[in-house]
């Protein structure tokens, strides 16, 4: 009881453990995950794709697409076929089934057992918060956050702003990790993409030529696309 904020209606904490904390207890669950498995999610389910979040980045994932009639994205980072790019998301065409692997924001997604669970992040944070709303007022934010190199977390600044974005548009009563998320966006909404463009998820993708996935990230609310998790996989509202 100490660490899931129950006496509050909105709540914010990090990761899988935040998942397995608040989940039980909320009416709904929001995966942020900006750089990138929200933003991939968000261009593809907008165009009429429907992506299957996966765990793994190896052999199984050929399997689970083979099992479902699915074609499989590239397990690295790739412009020139489906990948956690969210560039190369952009022409996806409506229908398409794609298994996307990540270690985050996938296994965040599967994590949340029979909880309602959207998936949002900057550029559909109000359309998403909306949603959210119409579900319950016990809301659960979870920002995915990084990975070291051990693989621990490493919470991550463009996951907590796209986590306040989401909380600026809702109501009731804060935790206050979510105020604290609410705080840092609003002190950053007017230099949202400098400052994530200088922050250490933001460099690292700019330093490997990935640029236009941070610009694409940090679409103020151009999106209206909610997607929901259904039956394993990401479809539009």
């Amino acid at each position: 009881m100490t660490y899931n904020q129950s006496e509050f209606d909105i709540r914010l904490e990090w990761g899988l453990r935040g998942v397995q904390e608040l989940a039980p207890i909320s009416d709904v669950i929001i995966i942020v995950d900006v750089l990138s498995y929200s933003t991939c999610i968000d261009i593809a389910v907008s165009n009429g794709a429907i992506i299957y979040p996966y765990r793994y980045k190896d052999g199984s994932a050929v399997e689970y697409a083979k099992s479902i009639g699915a074609e499989l994205a590239s397990i690295t980072r790739s412009k020139t076929e489906y990948s956690l790019s969210p560039a190369s998301l952009q022409n996806i065409p409506k229908g398409t089934k794609l298994v996307l692997p990540s270690p985050n924001g996938a296994t965040l997604s599967l994590s949340t057992d029979n909880t309602p669970t959207i998936c949002g992040g900057i550029r559909n944070a109000k359309a998403v918060a909306e949603y959210a709303m119409s579900v319950g007022n016990k809301i659960s934010v979870i920002p995915a956050g990084e990975r070291w190199s051990d693989g621990t977390l490493r919470p991550s600044l463009e996951d907590l702003l796209g986590a306040g974005a989401i909380i600026s548009f809702l109501t009731g009563s804060l935790s206050p990790e979510s105020k604290s998320a609410l705080a840092i966006y609003k002190s950053m909404k007017e230099n949202l993409y400098e400052e994530i463009k200088k922050c250490s998820s933001g460099k690292e993708l700019i330093e490997k030529g990935f640029e236009e996935d941070v610009n694409l990230a940090c679409e103020l609310f151009v999106s209206s696309t909610v997607p929901i998790l259904k039956d394993g996989a990401y479809h539009k509202k």
